[in-house]
């Protein structure tokens, strides 16, 4: 028998040599021929003992099949307790669980992919509250049944009232009259909106992007807030970020901050005079005057 690694007790004499009762066990636990050499014994308490048997499965490498063996007090007969294959302290093991929303990063989503937000999002805050409340003093009941649905309509003219369909029979759907409806007429059916929080974390990315302290701002000839090509943003992100309308700077179609800036800022640069030409060598559009008489007539 090999070695035997210990903790802090001795292992019992007659567990520690019931070597051939546990590799009995592990090779009928195992697969045939995966059941390696006896490496180590483990004192797990009084009578209590751990074989330790090398893996030889493939794709468990540094993997050990543990099978445990006791015995009962003043008995010298040692029984089976149980077996387990456990990795070992060189073993090849798979990297801890990380919960998808901890993976995920920028441009993972593909065409297709869903990605559920939670309903407790930072980032985001109602678009409005009280959906489901009617406002005081309204004629609409709390709860619209098809039957009170129906003299509501008898009531009121058809253009009075809302596209109210009842998905199921005593569930209400939005009726005019309720906030639901007066936000959809006023371009605020969003049920959820951008919270503070996540306007800064946003902002804070697309500065880290192209903003000033980027490579391509610090040798930049001007800012994007004075360049032709920024189409500024709306609501309270104007004052800090536009998107790049220019198609051959980096940043084309990206948010940038007001204080990005590239190569291609609309007056950063004046397009050169064309040179003149250079007077031609050979004129041929002037006339040279030549003596029309024979040499040395007119002397």
């Amino acid at each position: 028998m090999s070695a035997a690694t210990t903790r802090s007790r001795t292992p019992d004499r007659l567990c520690a040599e019931a070597v051939d009762l546990a590799r009995s066990a592990a090779e009928d636990a195992a697969a045939p021929g995966v059941v390696g050499e006896h490496v180590a014994v483990v004192s797990e308490g009084d009578r209590v003992v751990t074989h330790l048997f090398e893996c030889k499965e493939m794709g468990y490498r540094g993997w050990r099949w543990a099978v445990t063996v006791a015995r009962a007090s003043r008995a010298k007969l040692v029984t089976l307790d149980e077996t387990v294959l456990l990795p070992g302290p060189d073993s090849l093991q798979a990297p801890e669980w990380v919960p998808w929303s901890d993976r995920l990063r920028p441009g993972d989503m593909g065409p297709g992919d869903l990605l559920p937000t939670e309903a407790q999002d930072l980032r985001l805050e109602p678009g409005y509250s009280g959906e489901d409340t009617p406002p005081p003093n309204s004629a609409v009941p709390d709860a619209v049944t098809p039957q009170a649905l129906a003299e509501l309509v008898e009531a009121e003219d058809a253009e009075e009232t809302d596209r109210g369909v009842l998905a199921d029979e005593g569930t209400p759907l939005t009726v005019r009259g309720t906030i639901a409806s007066v936000a959809e007429e006023l371009g605020m059916r969003r049920a959820r909106v951008l919270s503070r929080y996540g306007l800064h974390i946003a902002a804070d990315r697309w500065d880290e992007a192209f903003g000033a302290k980027t490579p391509m701002a610090q040798a930049a000839p001007a800012p994007c807030v004075s360049c032709g090509f920024l189409l500024p943003l709306a609501g309270s992100l104007r004052q800090a970020f536009g998107v790049c309308a220019n198609e051959f700077s980096p940043a084309d179609g990206r948010v940038v901050s007001l204080a990005y800036g590239c190569g291609g800022h609309s007056e950063a640069a004046v397009m050169p005079t064309p040179p003149r030409p250079a007077p031609h060598v050979l004129d041929e559009l002037g006339a040279d005057a030549f003596p029309l008489g024979a040499p040395g007539e007119g002397s």
